[in-house]
């Protein structure tokens, strides 16, 4: 599989982020302790939020833990909002198209798990992509066929309501072609000011995913460390598995599953695909 961090917050140098820590995401690119497997070198990606209209990317095939350009970047960019992706690539080619996390806009999207028998179900699932939005799709992922399902379905105007009737409809189709398991995974999206995690899978035993409890809480048990006193009480991380060495400072999201993180906002909600309605099924 693949693991994924996302940070909201107040900003903050992404080496801080991606190497600092113990047992960090770059550290799990080799040595994965809850993924499906212990090493994920096929690529990785950056999102990242600045002052400009849109977010920034950088992706590459090369494996996170030896790209001189990644720790490059790392040393040199500050942001209160960011994506990262590193791949464990499942069937699709290691090519650049394929590396998260995706973007349109002002929207990214990540994803570690899978659409089971994928050659099985693409076509139906690619032929359910709003027109307007086909010509973006430019690798051979599910993950960006998610995300555009995703968008089609209204992403930019409720995100929750996207994603359960993108997977719903991934299980509609699934589940036609006698998939039993159509879907797996975690997904993050954002538009640069709230993000949506979510966990799910149609057998019920979801990839990991964690958050990191209340910063105050947080500054109490650990007075000494200083990260802590650097970032807002608002900050949150979540991660495919923790990193740091903070014992209590992570909490499991719940199968089935989605958190909102933003300013202002901390929620956690039951998540439940949904069914397509009889005319988007007919039309698959």
């Amino acid at each position: 599989m693949c693991r994924w961090l996302a940070y909201s917050g107040s900003p903050v140098l992404l080496e801080k982020a991606l190497y600092s820590p113990a047992h960090s995401l770059i550290d799990q690119s080799l040595h994965s302790q809850l993924g499906a497997e212990a090493t994920n070198g096929d690529g990785f990606g950056i999102g990242w939020y600045d002052d400009q209209p849109t977010p920034g990317v950088f992706r590459s095939i090369e494996p996170a833990w030896n790209d001189h350009n990644l720790r490059e970047l790392s040393q040199h960019i500050t942001s209160g909002h960011f994506f990262a992706h590193i791949r464990a690539a499942i069937g699709s080619p290691v090519q650049q198209t394929n590396c998260h996390p995706f973007r349109h806009g002002r929207w990214l999207f990540m994803h570690n798990g899978y659409v089971d028998q994928l050659p099985r179900v693409r076509r139906d699932l690619v032929f359910a992509v709003d027109e307007s939005l086909y010509p973006e799709i430019t690798g051979t992922a599910d993950t960006e066929i998610l995300f555009y399902l995703a968008l089609t379905f209204g992403l930019e105007d409720d995100p929750a309501e996207a994603v359960a009737r993108t997977i719903g409809f991934v299980e509609h189709v699934g589940r036609s072609k006698g998939v039993e398991y159509p879907f797996q995974g975690t997904i993050a999206t954002t538009n640069g000011e709230r993000m949506w995690c979510f966990r799910y899978s149609s057998e019920g035993k979801s990839r990991s995913l964690f958050f990191t409890g209340n910063v105050s809480t947080l500054r109490d048990l650990y007075p000494e460390k200083q990260i802590l006193f650097e970032v807002s009480e608002d900050s949150r991380l979540v991660v495919s598995e923790p990193i740091g060495d903070l014992p209590g400072a992570w909490h499991e999201v719940p199968e089935s599953s989605y958190g909102i993180i933003g300013p202002g906002e901390d929620s956690m909600h039951v998540f439940k695909a949904k069914p397509p309605a009889a005319t988007v099924a007919a039309g698959a």
